[in-house]
């Protein structure tokens, strides 16, 4: 195993990092997408014919790998019964496919597999997610999720993220409930978000820029799919435990790629039965989501905001 050039840690000032598609010519993969979804759950088959099937149709290895990604992502669960206890038993590529559901390892074992026999270089990267406000400042937690690593070539600058446990779907804050939603952000995710949302155990396979330790990446808010859905580059406030004042005014920036459907902004506040979510008047130009909210009380609780009515960012927030 090579490992990977240190590149100085630009998470918050600088907007360096390009977006994957555009690295590979900003291919167009719709026909990749349909093709996978014409095919179904595939029941019947094998891991060999299902793979076989999967990614026979195309030549090139990046559409074969988008195809395999469509195919996991949109026929396997995420099993947060197990995620919750951290078990990773019957995780296999075959117990994965006989079972349609796992848990990251699942997942990233299951993708590797097929990209192997598809003549793809492909490894299981394991490491660490935050999935609600708990765990900001967490120093102990264990490894908690897995995900992939493509290799097109020699160079780290021809390795992509795969990670398609979270391309299927979303889990609610506890962790109690799974919403089948497949994305294809995930799919050769830009390798600064990426890092905003995963820290590998090992750093030989931190691609890119991004959280310099296990610290500062578990000082950082929780960040949720739309984070990586609208490209999310950096941030402000930075801090996952915010620290406010009641009564003034908190200002709020982030840095997005993605900025040309933004309709609604939201802050919830609170949890299970007290929580509730407020309309925020926002300003979004120049690659700039800005915005500002005035918490009226004084007390400690967890917001979320919310863009198009998807999960962007969790803080904890203290106003005493």
């Amino acid at each position: 195993m090579k490992n990977l050039p240190k590149v100085p840690l630009l998470l918050l000032f600088s907007l360096v990092g390009f977006n994957a598609m555009a690295q590979i010519n900003g291919r167009d993969f719709t026909a990749v997408d349909n093709y996978v979804k014409k095919l179904g759950s595939l029941d019947s088959m094998s891991m060999g014919t299902i793979n076989n099937v999967v990614s026979k149709k195309f030549t090139d290895k990046i559409d074969k790998a988008r195809a395999i990604y469509d195919w996991i992502a949109m026929n396997i669960k995420y099993d947060v019964k197990s995620a919750r206890a951290n078990n990773t038993a019957k995780n296999s590529p075959t117990d994965v496919l006989l079972y349609r559901k796992a848990v990251g390892i699942g997942f990233a074992s299951l993708f590797q597999d097929m990209c192997s026999s598809a003549n793809i270089r492909c490894l299981t990267v394991d490491g660490f997610v935050k999935n609600n406000v708990d765990d900001i400042g967490e120093k102990s937690m264990e490894i908690n999720h897995s995900w992939a690593v493509v290799q097109l070539g020699e160079s780290p600058d021809t390795w992509y993220y795969v990670d398609p446990a979270f391309g299927s779907g979303f889990t609610d804050n506890e962790m109690k409930e799974f919403t089948v939603a497949f994305t294809d952000a995930y799919f050769f995710t830009d390798k600064l978000t990426f890092n905003l949302q995963h820290y590998p155990d090992n750093l030989a396979w931190k691609l890119g820029s991004g959280p310099k330790s296990k610290k500062e990446f578990f000082d950082l808010p929780v960040f949720k799919t739309a984070a990586v859905e609208f490209g999310i580059k950096r941030l402000f406030p930075n801090d996952g435990n915010l620290k406010a004042k009641a009564g003034k005014p908190v200002n709020f920036n982030f840095n997005l790629s993605n900025m040309d459907k933004i309709t609604k902004v939201q802050i919830g506040i609170g949890q299970r039965k007290k929580y509730k979510e407020i309309d925020i008047p926002f300003t979004a130009k120049a690659g700039v989501l800005s915005f500002s909210y005035t918490f009226p009380e004084e007390d400690n609780f967890p917001i979320t905001i919310l863009i198009n009515g998807k999960q962007l960012v969790m803080y904890n927030v203290d106003t005493n």
